[in-house]
């Protein structure tokens, strides 16, 4: 590899509790999923799947991780699968916001 074609970018993974980002220096053409292996994060969070887990570039998601490039300086992030789906998150706050409402009003007539 020439050192003179090598860019480095970050990448980075977090859970609740734990935040990594991980430098990595790479090939100026080499791709998101290329830079994720690259960097070895597997190794310390298991539960990553770079096969199957959504991967992005400064919080966009890109459709496909292996012919997506990066660019010098980019942060390579992956995503954790969504442990509830956001369209039946949003219904569950509306009824809820709904519901203190006939509550506070029915309180106010009493």
């Amino acid at each position: 590899m020439d050192n003179d074609n090598q860019i480095l970018v970050e990448v980075a993974y977090a859970l609740p509790n734990k935040q990594i980002i991980i430098p990595v220096k790479i090939e100026g053409n080499a791709t998101i999923y290329q830079a994720a292996l690259k960097s070895g994060i597997t190794n310390q969070f298991s539960q990553i799947d770079l096969e199957k887990d959504p991967m992005g570039v400064f919080g966009k998601m890109v459709k496909d991780p292996k012919s997506e490039t990066v660019k010098a300086g980019d942060r390579v992030e992956i995503y954790r699968p969504l442990l509830i789906d956001p369209k039946a998150s949003r219904v569950k706050r509306a009824d809820k916001a709904k519901q203190q409402k006939v509550t506070t009003s029915d309180e106010a007539r009493d």
